[in-house]
């Protein structure tokens, strides 16, 4: 049986387009970039000039209505992304929609529903779940290498000086209300990974931070993120996140059980090795570097030595575009690598940080 070709239509030609997506589509081999929206292509930045060979719109109504688009994937900024997921399984088409999914989860439960009654997949763009750092976290747990886990830490900090401008995009002009500032655009990461390893949690304290000036409270737009997450076994999870960070090597995760502790300092390599024109499946694509990576071992009587930690081949980004794929051949929705239900459920976790922060108490779950 000859297997089926998926023709892609991408919504949006900013960094994640060009970045995260269109690579990989590219060497996915049963997906095919078939179109490209894109609203005012212009020199350097243009979509037909890139892609001569796909076809072009410049508005997303015109992919919509193209019986030849089986599949849409949307990188627009995070407060479109509800009416356009929402319109385009209207039209018939499966969804992958860039994190974060939607502003709320309500929204995203609604989205579930619609997916279900028109037959069609939904996926979210979580990719960070194939970092090759995560994964290393990951396989620890699952080969209880640490023993049971006390406490999970996890970072995405970075340095900003506090004299540089604001950000001239989504990032820099979208609020909390319609899913940016860093709670959305880096705590959907944190968040995501945790709920993967520890499924969730029974209670959320959450604090929401200006560090440039000095609000300790900013439910808009906030630079510092905290989040601790608690389970019933007494095990927590504390995520943080800030632009003002002033250190040579950013600490990423720090995982402490009771035989053991994983660090890991700086950020998987696929974005930068992407964004200075790396191709996925290149020679060093997503391999890390392991001076990154400590992990320490107590044996039965005791004694405290560090050991070389795993070194797995990394999977890339490209793992979740093949896993999509067979998602899209098969049609399960069981299949669908970053379900929507579980970006709704991150999305409960989002809101009861708000909630968290702006109470000063804990939310339970």
């Amino acid at each position: 049986m000859v297997s089926k070709t998926f023709n892609v239509g991408v919504v949006g030609y900013g960094m994640s387009a060009k970045i995260f997506h269109i690579p990989f589509i590219s060497q996915t081999p049963s997906l095919r970039l078939h179109a490209i929206v894109q609203r005012n292509p212009r020199e350097g930045n243009s979509a037909p000039t890139d892609h001569p060979s796909a076809r072009h719109f410049s508005d997303v109504k015109d992919l919509l209505a193209d019986a030849d688009t089986d599949v849409i994937v949307i990188t627009t900024p995070p407060d479109q992304h509800f009416a356009l997921t929402k319109a385009a399984l209207e039209s018939g088409k499966h969804v992958l929609t860039e994190k974060p999914f939607v502003p709320t989860a309500a929204e995203a439960e609604e989205l579930i529903a619609l997916s279900e009654a028109k037959g069609r997949l939904i996926c979210v763009f979580q990719n960070r779940r194939w970092d090759a750092d995560f994964l290393t976290v990951k396989h620890l747990l699952e080969k209880e290498t640490l023993g049971r886990i006390l406490e999970f830490n996890s970072h995405f900090d970075r340095y900003k000086a506090p004299s540089a401008a604001a950000r001239a995009d989504w990032k820099g002009r979208l609020g909390i209300p319609q899913a940016g500032s860093t709670l959305y655009d880096l705590g959907t990461h944190l968040i995501d990974q945790a709920y993967v390893l520890f499924g969730l949690p029974r209670s959320v304290r959450g604090r929401l931070i200006n560090q440039k000036e000095g609000k300790a409270l900013d439910d808009f737009s906030p630079d510092a993120v905290t989040v601790e997450l608690s389970y019933p076994d007494g095990k927590t999870a504390n995520l943080r996140m800030s632009a003002l960070s002033v250190e040579t090597s950013q600490p990423r995760f720090w995982v402490r059980g009771i035989k053991g502790a994983f660090h890991k300092y700086n950020l998987d390599p696929q974005e930068d090795q992407l964004k200075a024109g790396a191709l996925p499946g290149s020679a060093g694509f997503g391999k890390d570097d392991p001076e990154n990576l400590k992990l320490t071992l107590a044996d039965d009587q005791g004694n405290v030595k560090d050991v070389p930690a795993p070194d797995l081949e990394p999977e890339t980004y490209t793992a979740f575009y093949a896993a999509f794929a067979d998602a899209l051949a098969s049609g399960a929705p069981d299949k669908v690598p970053v379900k929507a239900s579980e970006a709704r459920d991150v999305l409960k976790i989002i809101e009861a940080v708000l909630e968290s922060a702006r109470s000063g108490r804990d939310v339970t779950f």
